[in-house]
């Protein structure tokens, strides 16, 4: 992102001295590379007169190219008196060759160099008076556009005067100018004020605005020292470049003080955040620079002036920056090549861009080059906001790509692992049937051995004895059969569905019911399921119900049974009526041969669930309670 910003600006460059070194045309204007030029003495700064014959200044004048630049001794002027003693020099413009032109005219420098103020003549007519800041402000970066009017015959001003004034150890400096209609140069002032000074403003400012929502972050994520750091960036690059565009309305000394230390403080930020980026202390290095910044600070401050931060001296001090900025990307450099770190490298890069820059404005603003070149130390905000940028950036789409990376390892350790408890669960489930059908295959014997088994076992020993008649062996090879067929029908499914189990036992009891006579009424409803109905539990309940309508069939000589279902409570019941002799409940259990009943409730109990009976002579009611959740097990 800065190697292509850096390319526009070189492009964007190149373009405005191509357009403003073209050869005078008719269109553009007049070219002015040549010059008349003279230095007077004064006793201070003066406010420029109204009106001022060229005449009437001494005849001293010397020839002059444009630009107009002489070199600057930097020892003589730091050194030089109190600003009381100042200079003024004149510079007198011919406009012989300036075409009749038609509307408006306009006088255009790319740049002036003074620290006092600045005054245009035409025809010895003041037309442009602006008081200089010095170079701590704007003045030599703002481009000079002065609106020209006609003499009153309608012709252009036949002569230019502009007076500089400026301290006596100091110089000028003066561009070419560019005389002509103001259409056909505004676009010139345009393009050089937008460049050097709008839109770095917007970079500065954009720069800020990111410091300040970093600083949130940071304030919400006190352990991201990042973020706290790019604020200060951001804070201290926006300080640093106020000088380049913008007139603060506060004491010029304590405004220079500011800009100047700010370029301190921005060189010792961008150092804590390469020895943050790679996490390599350097603290004797560290100790040195916050040193210079806080001693530089104290020596440049108004109230003790020990440097007097001025035009005079400022020059000098820059030197310590620049030397200061070049520690820094060495430093910079030679870590991240010892840590391999591209990132780094991408930021020691731009400090020395940044350094570079700043040592170019230096020299252009001590009139070491031409003053038709431009200054590139307003671009620096826009460089560190972009490599900075682009490091908050990456490390913001690396988190996001981290993110990816760990969600992406969890989903898949994720499937891994449902593949593991899948496996397992089938292994289980593998087990598990086992384990049911070895259980049901004991519980099936042991059934078989304690009913069937033993009923048949008494009936071969009475008919070995001849003690049973061929109607009773019937009846129990009957039984035997009924038992057999309990035994199948429990386990077929029956989704934990009761009237499911009930129409098992209806299909099995109607052929039997008809054979002897008995009506069979079938008045069940709706039931809810029971969820711990399994074939043990069916057959406990098979084997209830089905006692309870031989104990009929045996007893009660009834011809009819009705058959109901309802919820009662927590539970279902079932009911079984009768219309048969009614018997007494309670001396029927107190006899041993009402080893069936008890059976029942056994059977009943073992489910969670009871029976209960009901008996007179108009008939029998027996009814069977079950839990819907049951915390007992058949066994």
């Amino acid at each position: 992102m800065a190697a292509a910003l850096l390319a526009v600006l070189a492009a964007l460059a190149a373009l405005s001295a191509w357009s403003e070194g073209a050869t005078h045309t008719h269109s553009q204007g007049l070219h002015i590379t040549e010059a008349e030029w003279q230095v007077l003495d004064a006793p201070r700064f003066s406010a420029a007169p109204p009106t001022q014959d060229s005449t009437a200044l001494p005849a001293a004048w010397q020839p002059a190219g444009l630009p107009h630049a002489l070199p600057v001794s930097l020892l003589r002027q730091a050194a030089a008196a109190a600003p009381g003693s100042t200079r003024t020099s004149w510079f007198r413009l011919s406009t012989q060759g300036l075409d009749a032109v038609h509307g408006p005219l306009a006088l255009y420098g790319a740049r002036v160099r003074t620290d006092g103020t600045v005054a245009v003549y035409a025809d010895g007519q003041l037309v442009h008076a602006a008081q200089q800041q010095g170079p701590l402000w704007n003045s030599s970066r703002t481009p000079l556009w002065v609106p020209l009017d006609k003499s009153a015959d309608g012709k252009p001003p036949r002569e230019i005067l502009i007076r500089l004034e400026h301290t006596r150890a100091s110089q000028v400096a003066l561009s070419s100018l560019w005389l002509g209609p103001a259409d056909a140069l505004s676009w010139r002032h345009s393009w050089r004020q937008w460049l050097q000074l709008e839109l770095p403003a917007m970079f500065s400012a954009a720069f800020l605005a990111v410091g300040i929502f970093a600083l949130f972050v940071w304030l919400r994520r006190r352990h991201r020292t990042a973020y706290l750091l790019f604020f200060v960036l951001a804070a201290t690059s926006f300080l640093r470049g106020l000088h380049f565009y913008i007139g603060f309305p506060i004491a010029n000394d304590w405004f220079a003080w500011l800009t100047v230390n700010s370029l301190f403080w921005l060189v010792a930020t961008v150092h804590v955040s390469l020895v943050v980026l790679h996490r390599r202390r350097q603290p004797w290095l560290t100790r040195a620079f916050i040193a210079v910044t806080v001693l530089m600070g104290l020596l440049t401050l108004p109230v003790i002036a020990t440097l007097p931060n001025t035009p005079r001296v400022t020059p000098l001090i820059y030197v310590v920056a620049a030397l200061m900025g070049s520690a820094v990307a060495l430093a910079g450099s030679i870590n991240a090549w010892r840590a391999r770190s591209g990132e780094a490298m991408l930021v020691a890069a731009g400090v020395a861009l940044c350094t570079a820059f700043g040592a170019g404005d230096w020299l252009l603003q001590n009139n070491f080059i031409s003053p038709e070149g431009w200054y590139l130390g307003a671009w620096t905000n826009a460089i560190t906001f972009s490599i900075f940028g682009t490091l908050m950036y990456r490390r913001y789409v690396g988190a996001i790509v981290e993110v990816e990376r760990v969600n992406a390892g969890l989903a898949e350790r994720l499937r891994a692992r449902e593949a593991e408890l899948e496996l397992s669960h089938q292994r289980l489930r593998a087990v598990e049937r086992r384990q049911m059908l070895s259980e049901e295959r004991q519980r099936m014997m042991q059934d078989m051995h304690d009913g069937l088994g033993s009923t048949l076992i008494s009936a071969i020993r009475s008919v070995e004895h001849g003690g049973m008649s061929d109607s009773k062996v019937s009846q129990i090879l009957k039984d035997c059969m009924d038992d057999l067929k309990l035994a199948i029908d429990s386990m077929e499914p029956v989704e934990a569905d009761l009237l499911l189990l009930l129409a098992t036992l209806r299909f099995r009891l109607e052929p039997r019911l008809e054979d002897t006579g008995v009506a069979l009424l079938w008045e069940v409803q709706e039931l809810p399921t029971l969820p711990w109905l399994d074939p043990s539990s069916a057959l406990h309940i098979l084997r209830i119900l089905q006692e309870s309508v031989a104990n009929i069939l045996r007893h009660t000589r009834a011809t009819e049974i009705r058959v109901g279902t309802g919820v009662e409570g927590d539970g279902v019941q079932v009911t079984i009526d009768d219309n048969g002799q009614g018997f007494d409940v309670e001396s029927a259990l107190a006899e041993a041969h009402g080893k069936g009943l008890h059976n029942q409730q056994r059977r009943a109990q073992m489910l969670g669930g009871k029976v209960a009976w009901e008996s007179g002579p108009a008939g029998t009611r027996f009814t069977l309670w079950l839990p819907l959740e049951s915390a007992f097990r058949a066994r």
